[in-house]
């Protein structure tokens, strides 16, 4: 006689299944300790050009400054901002990559396609959006402009991938929040938010999905 099919084990495994078809499983969580460190270099370069061209207080005087001033620093952040999302694209696609080949997984399938532009959509308007600010005046915006966006932006993906990503945007964008109310700090809650909670949150993910178990005596 054929052994009794559990019921329970066999919804289990169909809904695996309809989650492997419609969502990205691979997104590895050394790719948001990669994100992090980047965003934190990128952030001190970032406060060394501000403090070498506008004093101790460089992003507070940037802020405050002239729109002559404005526009002189423009292409250094533009350029840093380049780089920045370079490397820190290049930093996933490897550990993303190497996650998946592990999982016997294509890297560009359907749900990965999803994923990036439901990604991509909020975050390029965000960018221009944020980019008109600081041309018209308000740089102060600038900053949690960027972690609004981009937490909304992970909110709009999280339906695709991790269900962790949300809580990853809805940190961004509390942090987007409060600092809308600190504008002077602008630079230390973008280290907050793209460096620290990156790091915490990739972290948090390579421990729970990733990492091989220790073996039990």
């Amino acid at each position: 006689m054929k052994p009794a099919t559990d019921p329970l084990a066999q919804l289990t495994e169909i809904r695996a299944i309809m989650e492997r078809s419609s969502r990205f499983l691979s997104l590895s969580g050394l790719s948001g300790v990669g994100a992090g460190v980047v965003a934190l270099a990128g952030a001190a370069v970032g406060h060394w050009y501000l403090q070498t061209h506008f004093g101790t207080r460089g992003f507070l005087r940037l802020m405050e400054g002239s729109e002559a001033d404005r526009q002189a620093a423009l292409p250094f952040l533009l350029g840093l901002a380049v780089v920045m999302i370079a490397l820190a694209l290049l930093v996933a696609f490897y550990f993303t990559w190497r996650r998946a080949a592990q999982e016997g997984r294509t890297l560009w399938d359907a749900p990965a396609r999803r994923l990036a532009l439901s990604l991509a959509i909020p975050l390029v308007a965000g960018g221009l959006f944020c980019v008109g600010l600081y041309l018209r005046g308000a740089a102060s915006f600038v900053v949690p402009g960027l972690l609004l966006f981009y937490g909304l932006a992970l909110l709009n993906a999280s339906k695709y991938t991790l269900d962790e990503i949300r809580l990853l945007g809805l940190t961004q964008m509390g942090l987007g929040l409060v600092a809308v109310l600190l504008p002077g700090w602008g630079l230390i809650f973008f280290a907050l938010g793209f460096g620290l909670g990156h790091i915490g949150y990739g972290l948090v993910m390579y421990n729970r999905y990733e990492r091989a178990p220790r073996p039990t005596l």
